[in-house]
């Protein structure tokens, strides 16, 4: 709870307060600018994932920060990729919580069936004989928590994206969610990182706090169906097919919240980012 707080604090949340017709951006062009920013793997998913599993390590060295004590590898020159966030980190409990490296990857997969883009490309590879998930290391980028009271240059399109990292956490049921696994980039592109104790528990953290969101992401939670997530997702699961079902189960928990505020409020209300 005192990571969800801060996480509240820290990001100077305006979604909420945004009304039909309101753009607190600026013309309408800048309110709907998208860039890239350090996000480089767009458009270039396979490419990148290809280069994770496969590409040549030259040297590792520790991060030295996180509880899980990740390492940082160093591809080989001409790699695709410079580096990578590793984490050898095979499923068990340990003080007090589920972790599991094949977590990291369940994140990238339901990122990537949701069209988010928020999580960089993570992949299963073998270091030193064992499982590890591979995570692409982004330059350019600095923690949540270092931005204090910055105001985001793009107000409308920083609330969308906090409202996409609520419903994801609370998809994923991410306990763990708080301003220092939360990249920014120059651009002040969200980017979600650390999920090694995502949806260990059928929880459904931020779930009070979902008020807006926009229409594409609620109509891809709908579609999701469970052939589709338990052919992504069940590999990399806590406990397979029961976990899936689990994750389905709090969809529509999200998705009945939503329908719920539709009603109450109105769509304009709901989904005020599709304002043009």
């Amino acid at each position: 709870m005192r990571g969800l707080l801060a996480l509240s604090a820290a990001v100077v949340f305006l979604a909420p307060a945004l009304s039909p017709g309101q753009d607190l951006a600026g013309p309408p062009s800048e309110a709907a600018a998208s860039t890239t920013g350090a996000r480089i793997w767009l458009g270039r998913h396979a490419e990148f994932e290809e280069c994770l599993r496969t590409a040549p390590i030259e040297r590792m060295e520790k991060v030295g920060e996180g509880v899980t004590n990740p390492d940082r590898a160093f591809f080989a020159p001409g790699a695709l990729a410079q580096s990578a966030l590793v984490k050898v980190l095979p499923p068990k409990r340990q003080k007090g919580y589920w972790e599991s490296y094949k977590s990291e990857i369940a994140a990238y997969e339901l990122d990537r069936l949701l069209g988010l883009d928020m999580v960089p490309v993570t992949v299963e590879r073998q270091v030193d004989g064992k499982g590890a998930s591979a995570q692409l290391w982004l330059n350019g980028c600095r923690l949540l928590k270092s931005a204090g009271r910055e105001t985001p240059p793009r107000v409308r399109q920083w609330g969308r994206q906090v409202c996409r990292q609520r419903i994801f956490d609370a998809l994923i049921a991410n306990i763990d969610r708080n301003t220092q696994n939360i990249l920014i980039d120059e651009q002040w592109n969200l980017i979600l990182i650390d999920h090694s104790r995502a949806f260990a528990r059928n929880e459904t953290p931020f779930l009070d706090d979902i008020i807006q969101t926009d229409r594409e992401l609620y109509e891809s939670l709908k579609a999701l169906d469970e052939a589709t997530v338990m052919a992504r997702l069940k590999p990399w699961l806590f406990f397979g097919e029961k976990s899936v079902r689990q994750l389905l189960e709090r969809r529509d928990k999200i998705v009945a919240r939503l329908d719920k505020l539709i009603q109450d409020r109105g769509e304009a209300s709901v989904f005020p980012f599709d304002v043009s």
